[in-house]
């Protein structure tokens, strides 16, 4: 019995040692694979550092890879990666903006039912152009509201374009620093284009409401209903941007009914005139034979 336990014991011993052994050669194999790994990626990028082309080739590699895994991730649908698309927006956060700046981008937004970003883009703009040519920012943004309604890709039927709806075609020489006519579609080039056209017809009418019916290009009316529309705009975006509240929709219209007027009192029916023959016969009777 005594020789059983023994020998039993012997054998645990035996088995303890031979897994300590083995899992200290693994740790050891481990350890030695890590740093031949470590020391393999260390060449290579020593490697890539010395040499331009394969950096850049390995680079493509590695973009293409990532790109196909991405693809097969989305069974098939392909995907494009372009970290620097933001930087291409036309947009700016309202919170960076000046509080006049920043009222004025939302009650906008509220308005036209256009995100804020964007709108704080092209109002810092307008303020910064209305500062640097002395013409109020208001009167610009409101010129904008009236025209596309803050579309930057409004066309009208005169081939008028973007956010000033300004006559590409016309205005041709004024794009070419910008790229070209394409470029009237970009926000912010518009805005500008659109602001210098603004300008010239101020100047050239002697004032503000005389230059909007020169910018307008009023052919069957005189411009007029143009020109209250903007200077009812540029009111209110003052109003708004000196902090005063500023509703975005105007008071509903009341419509009388006849519900909402008193009744008149009406007078008793009078009984029918006889008829005058009738009257005369009853009164002489039928006549002498």
């Amino acid at each position: 019995m005594i020789a059983d336990t023994q020998s039993a014991h012997s054998a645990w011993h035996t088995v303890k040692h031979t897994v300590a052994r083995f899992f200290k050669a693994l740790m050891d194999l481990t350890h030695n694979s890590i740093a031949l790994v470590g020391l393999t990626i260390a060449a290579v990028a020593l490697v890539m550092f010395v040499r331009d082309d394969l950096r850049d080739l390995t680079e493509r590699q590695v973009l293409t890879w990532l790109i196909e895994r991405q693809e097969a991730k989305n069974d098939g649908m392909p995907t494009l990666v372009e970290p620097q698309a933001a930087e291409r927006a036309t947009a700016a956060h309202p919170a960076n903006l000046p509080a006049p700046q920043a009222k004025v981008a939302f009650w906008l937004s509220r308005k036209y039912s256009v995100a804020p970003e964007p709108l704080s883009a092209l109002v810092a703009e307008a303020f910064f152009l209305g500062e640097k040519i002395k013409l109020d920012p208001t009167l610009i943004l409101a010129v904008m509201a009236i025209e596309s309604r803050f579309n930057p890709f409004a066309h009208s039927s005169m081939g008028a374009q973007g956010l000033m709806q300004v006559l590409t075609r016309v205005h041709v020489d004024k794009y070419e620093d910008f790229g070209g006519q394409l470029a009237a579609f970009d926000p912010v080039t518009n805005l500008r284009v659109g602001v210098q056209v603004l300008l010239d017809c101020i100047r050239r009418a002697g004032n503000v409401e005389g230059g909007l019916k020169l910018y307008v290009g009023a052919v069957n009316t005189d411009g007029s209903d143009y020109v209250n529309k903007v200077m009812a705009e540029h009111q209110r975006l003052r109003d708004v941007a000196a902090g005063k509240k500023v509703p975005t929709q105007p008071p509903a219209t009341v419509t009388n009914t006849a519900s909402d007027f008193p009744q008149l009192p009406v007078a008793p029916r009078q009984p029918a005139r006889p008829d005058a023959e009738s009257a005369r016969a009853e009164d002489t009777g039928p006549s002498a034979s």
